[in-house]
């Protein structure tokens, strides 16, 4: 399976990309928005379960690597996980390539595929408060805020809310 933008290449999590998952799990510029490092054990059981075969009746997440289509380096990873219905979709990007557009050109593609092939239509994101960017992306492909949770993720001994964008396409 292998999902292509304009740009992009989105294709499955392979044993070959645990250097950019761990960097992408492991560099404070990254995942200062997101949460705290996790220990590189932990890191290893979430590589692995995302290495698992998604199917719609799968309780795992699609990892998908976003690549550039001309060169071919890797970007970031997204993806979602499937429950009730609702694609819970995430993404990470390497610092190198913020700003690019990359991440909402991914996250288009991605629901395109998905609404397209999967006949999957509802949606939904959790950004921590702050994470401007990160809303930026979800706003420019359709999500819209729906609920504010205070006080739900604590990052550095800070708490932080959590904005939970939703996103409902018509078949």
């Amino acid at each position: 399976m292998n999902i292509e933008t304009n740009r992009l290449m989105l294709s499955p999590l392979q044993q070959q990309h645990w250097p950019l998952f761990l960097r992408l799990h492991t560099e404070q510029q990254i995942v200062a928005l997101c949460f705290d490092v996790p220990p590189e054990d932990m890191i290893r059981q979430k590589f692995a379960a995302r290495l698992k075969p998604w199917t719609p009746d799968s309780n795992n997440w699609l990892g998908l690597v976003v690549a550039d289509k001309v060169t071919g380096a890797e970007l970031g990873v997204t993806g979602f996980m499937l429950q009730d219905g609702v694609a819970e979709v995430g993404y990470l990007f390497l610092p190198e390539f913020y700003g690019k557009g990359y991440a909402a050109e991914s996250l288009q593609g991605l629901i395109n595929w998905a609404t397209d092939t999967q006949q999957i239509n509802r949606y939904q994101a959790v950004v921590t408060e702050g994470n401007a960017a990160s809303e930026k992306v979800l706003t420019k492909c359709g999500f819209a805020l729906k609920q504010i949770a205070a006080n739900a993720h604590n990052i550095g001994g800070k708490y932080f809310a959590d904005h939970i964008y939703q996103l409902q396409l018509q078949r």
